[in-house]
């Protein structure tokens, strides 16, 4: 299944084509690469590319799918970006806290269960309604305390992304 690789500020399509053992076939912007890969030690990689080796070392940050990828000479920023890591950041962007107060969905899914009525009071970090979406449940919370203002789907219906679900009323901060 063909993915997304950021390098530094670049992104590149990657799609593993074919693995026989340590020898990999890879598709990189539509360009094929053969491979030759080991695993050394955690986070530790030896790749041979048209007989020239290379010691990679892979090391995880703060993120989904963040690595700094350290060479002999350079380190470079990686993130992958999948299906899921597509799908966290989408999430995340619904509940972005920029004063909007809708709960949206971030890709098409089905409510499985809406825990508020219009006119509920709810606290911040308080769950509010939980979509399925690529094989994931989701739980949607209050940023702030507030008043339901419309619920505008039900359990079991299935939602378009960026579909409005709940609205709520946040109470004004004195």
């Amino acid at each position: 299944m063909p993915f997304e690789v950021k390098l530094n500020d670049r992104i590149a399509k990657v799609e593993l084509l074919s693995r026989q053992d340590n020898k990999l076939l890879v598709a990189l912007d539509g360009k094929e690469f053969e491979l030759d890969f080991v695993k050394v030690s955690e986070g530790s990689y030896s790749v041979i590319y048209q007989n020239r080796s290379f010691n990679i070392e892979l090391i995880p940050v703060s993120g989904v799918k963040k690595y700094l990828v350290n060479t002999l000479k350079t380190t470079y920023e990686v993130e992958i970006i999948d299906a899921e890591s597509k799908y966290l950041a989408s999430r995340n962007k619904a509940l972005d806290d920029d004063g909007d107060n809708v709960i949206k969905a971030p890709i098409p899914g089905k409510v499985v269960k809406v825990f508020v009525e219009k006119g509920d009071k709810v606290e911040a970090g308080q769950t509010v309604i939980i979509i399925s979406a690529m094989k994931m449940e989701s739980e949607f919370k209050a940023k702030k305390a507030g008043t339901i203002a419309d619920v505008k789907v039900s359990d079991g219906q299935t939602v378009e992304a960026r579909q409005p679900l709940v609205v709520i009323e946040f109470d004004k901060q004195e």
